[in-house]
């Protein structure tokens, strides 16, 4: 294979050789991703009913639910079909599509906990002017803008990464399409410029970082000068859960991408890149619903209408 051009399809890395372990993780990673859809399904649906939860904060926890639908979305549901059928192959298109809409779906959601930061920061640290810089068509703006940064940021890596030769084969070493595998089977001097992409998209992303550090500073200085207990449980139990899911976004991403190359392995690459990519849209709805009393009394309610309803 010379170039590109002649590659029709890529073979993904499987989980396990023996049918009976397909068949096994067939079967566990569809109620992951049924787990998924019913989670984020609720959030959307509890969210865009309860006039009650018409708010920012909320607002933006819609588009998060939205964005991990999108990325579960993206690999599962072909893992689970290669597992079924026992395949490994990938289109050449569906390569560079699954490629697209996972790097659309990942950057917008980091993007979006960027703005959550920002968000809960205003509320507790500007309480009086929330309404001013959080109005709804300032957070449509924000919300917007975090999208367009994923859409612009995949179409660019996207368009780049398969615009180059490929002649070192066509296996990734990855149970879905990514950049970096894509780049190891390249042959020109070409990848450079995919790598100072990277580069440039791993400084925006280590701003964010440093933005929602600062943001949780500030935060946790003003909650500490709140005289009462209830002010500071009210105040913790707006912010854990966010401080939760974006520990548990940034930790997984890091430890996939950041890990030495002494500690890597194919089946510890395999579970690390099945963690960030899998576990956080799982379990997004469950860290934001745990302690969040107004959502637990939307979802409450959002069932006691569908059980009536049915009666």
């Amino acid at each position: 294979m010379s170039n590109g051009s002649s590659i029709t399809e890529f073979l993904l890395l499987a989980f396990a050789d023996t049918r009976e372990l397909q068949l096994l993780h067939f079967g566990l990673f569809l109620g992951i991703y049924l787990a998924a859809l019913l989670g984020n399904g609720l959030i959307i649906t509890a969210i865009a009913c309860d006039h009650h939860l018409h708010t920012p904060m909320y607002f933006f926890l819609l588009n998060l639910s939205l964005l991990d639908l999108g990325s579960i979305s993206t690999t599962l549901p072909k893992v689970m079909v290669n597992s079924l059928w026992d395949t490994r192959s990938i289109s050449y298109f569906g390569c560079a599509t699954q490629v697209f809409f996972f790097l659309f779906f990942i950057v917008g959601e980091y993007c979006l906990l960027t703005i959550m930061a920002y968000d809960r920061y205003v509320a507790i640290c500007k309480p009086l002017h929330y309404g001013t810089l959080l109005g709804s068509r300032a957070c449509a703006h924000m919300a917007a803008a975090a999208w367009g940064s994923g859409f612009l940021t995949a179409l660019l890596h996207t368009a780049n990464t398969f615009s180059l030769p490929l002649c070192h084969g066509n296996a990734v070493d990855q149970f879905f399409c990514e950049i970096p595998q894509i780049l190891k089977l390249s042959c020109s001097d070409a990848y450079l410029r995919e790598v100072g992409l990277l580069v440039v998209s791993a400084c925006l992303a280590f701003g964010c970082f440093v933005f929602i550090v600062v943001s949780y500073v500030q935060i946790f200085r003003a909650v500490l000068r709140i005289p009462s207990e209830q002010g500071w449980h009210k105040a913790f139990s707006t912010c854990l859960p966010h401080l939760a899911v974006v520990s548990l976004f940034i930790s997984t991403g890091m430890f996939a991408y950041l890990k030495p190359p002494s500690v890597s392995s194919t089946t510890l690459d395999l579970v690390v890149s099945l963690l960030y990519s899998v576990l956080p849209p799982s379990v997004n709805p469950l860290i934001y619903s745990m302690r969040n009393q107004q959502l637990k009394d939307a979802l409450k309610k959002l069932f006691q209408s569908v059980v009536f309803q049915k009666q």
